[in-house]
């Protein structure tokens, strides 16, 4: 028997899901009684299951489960008797609180906060940098009421999803998220935040609420955004103007002034900073920000780097199973899109632990292609082909080894 081959002794999936520490799944489950009624299927059971979906990119509950079930042989490793019935799944993704896959993300966040990226970001001289966005999930459905009018060719008004998000600039992961249905405007997540003192915060003019911004105020956090075109505003000071430099760049003009707000029925103002930059392009962009303290290159810049979410949007998106839904269920939906910033945050961690240059989307091919291999993961993303070499080393001819040692050719 060739003895000459080398293998691990998990796939792929199983080394990923130990990145998931089972004891705390289970204090999940107590705490949110999710196996109560789902003994066929408890959580940690329905937690493999969806990671296998996932990171296949299955497009429904059938592939996943005759995925599974072609494994049979494999699932021992993954602590499964046998694969569970499709049925059997759906139920589950019906019926089991969501918010046990909330909890599960945000242990993952808080377990692993040192692989997280904490690359500081070229450029930005603070550290504490939270960019806020909102992406919208479309699909053809009543259930979640979407935005604007009723198509014109006599279908189904687009329903959706919106997921609210908050990430730390230098995470490169959600770090809280609320879902509601499309029609709910950006602004209303704002009142959803706990944040600390000193915090900064950028994000888009959808988020302009003028009461918001002088309650961050009076308790020192600072925010960064765009300015609206209809913003009625009274200017206290000029700092600088190069308006009428032709070929002037950058910081055009910084302006000290003053917006009018109502509360409470009571009349209010707002002191701001209104900054004018032009980018190397040509393009023209008009910031305001409570923070009297860093530069106007410094405003401009912390704007840019409100591009990082849109880059998490594009990686979610992209990467993993959101164009096609596993249950017709609000609940269901709300499942996969927390197993899907699930899947994203272990990438994320495995990216840092194998000390790899590969890219996001070249390890998540490399998990999918290899799912259910016995190759060590964190060697194989490090060094290829040599990690494959050293597995599948090829087999000693004895008789051969013998007669080289006695000095026959």
């Amino acid at each position: 028997m060739d003895k000459g081959k080398k293998f691990v002794g998990q796939p792929i999936l199983a080394q990923i899901i130990s990145c998931i520490p089972k004891n705390e799944v289970q204090l999940i489950s107590k705490a949110h009684r999710s196996d109560r009624y789902y003994k066929k299927i408890p959580l940690q059971t329905h937690l493999i299951t969806l990671l296998y979906g996932v990171l296949s990119c299955c497009t429904g509950l059938r592939e996943i489960c005759e995925g599974m079930l072609v494994c049979e042989g494999k699932l021992n490793h993954l602590g499964l008797a046998k694969a569970p019935a499709r049925s059997t799944l759906s139920d589950a993704n019906n019926k089991r609180h969501w918010t046990a896959f909330e909890s599960i993300y945000y242990m993952l966040l808080k377990r692993y906060p040192s692989f997280l990226s904490d690359s500081r970001l070229k450029g930005l001289r603070i550290n504490n940098l939270k960019i806020i966005d909102s992406t919208t999930l479309r699909l053809f459905s009543d259930l979640l009421r979407g935005v604007g009018r009723n198509p014109h060719h006599g279908g189904r008004k687009k329903g959706g999803i919106k997921v609210h998000t908050m990430m730390d600039a230098f995470s490169g992961v959600a770090g809280f998220i609320r879902m509601t249905e499309a029609k709910v405007h950006d602004r209303k997540f704002l009142a959803h935040l706990t944040l600390e003192t000193g915090r900064f915060l950028v994000f888009d003019k959808a988020y302009n609420v003028y009461r918001q911004f002088a309650q961050w105020s009076s308790e020192q956090i600072w925010f960064v955004t765009r300015m609206k075109k209809n913003a009625v505003f009274h200017v206290r000071k000029v700092i600088t103007d190069k308006t009428q430099k032709k070929k002037a760049k950058g910081v055009l003009k910084e302006q000290y002034i003053t917006i009018s707000y109502t509360e409470g029925g009571q009349p209010n103002k707002l002191q701001l900073r209104r900054i004018t930059y032009k980018d190397d392009r040509g393009r023209v962009y008009i910031f305001i920000t409570n923070n009297f303290k860093i530069t106007a290159a410094q405003v401009a810049l912390i704007y840019k780097h409100r591009w990082m979410i849109e880059i998490l949007f594009k990686q979610v998106k992209q990467n993993f199973p959101l164009k096609y839904f596993w249950g017709e269920s609000e609940n269901a939906i709300r499942i996969q899109v927390f197993w899907v910033l699930i899947a994203q945050v272990l990438m994320v961690v495995i990216k840092k632990k194998s000390e790899t240059k590969r890219s996001f989307t070249s390890i998540l091919t490399v998990v999918r292609l290899h799912i259910m291999s016995y190759i060590e993961l964190f060697d194989f993303l490090k060094d290829t082909y040599q990690a494959w070499r050293s597995s599948h080393s090829p087999p000693v001819n004895t008789k051969i080894g013998i007669a080289l040692s006695l000095g026959f050719n």
